[in-house]
């Protein structure tokens, strides 16, 4: 298509839908962290993981931690696969709880597809 008026012309072209839409980024698919509960834990210890791993708020982290505890398990993040991955071993290797005695290491957590 041509536009413009004397001495000076615009032309523009028509986009292909098609080839625009095959050009966007594609999400990758989203996956979630599950924090399974036990009793080897405080709501303190899962409030300061929470905080440390995933920048939650105290707030934040006593709502998941109570969700926990009476859910048996509660998804804690979402994201794509690779982070949600890094996510989960960063919870696997928080380490002991220094508030109970006998404490045999991290809380459980795994993923699975949101």
């Amino acid at each position: 298509m041509t536009v413009g008026t004397g001495f000076f012309k615009w032309v523009g072209t028509k986009s292909n839908t098609k080839e625009a839409t095959e050009n966007q980024t594609k999400q990758l698919p989203p996956y979630n962290v599950v924090l399974m509960n036990d009793d080897d834990h405080t709501y303190q210890y899962v409030i300061q993981m929470l905080q440390q791993v995933f920048g939650y708020t105290p707030e934040r982290g006593y709502q998941l931690a109570k969700s926990v505890d009476s859910s048996g398990k509660a998804i804690i993040f979402t994201s794509h696969k690779e982070l949600a991955e890094l996510k989960r071993e960063l919870v696997l290797a928080f380490g002991t709880d220094h508030r109970i005695e006998g404490c045999k290491g991290s809380m459980s957590a795994f993923i699975q597809p949101a």
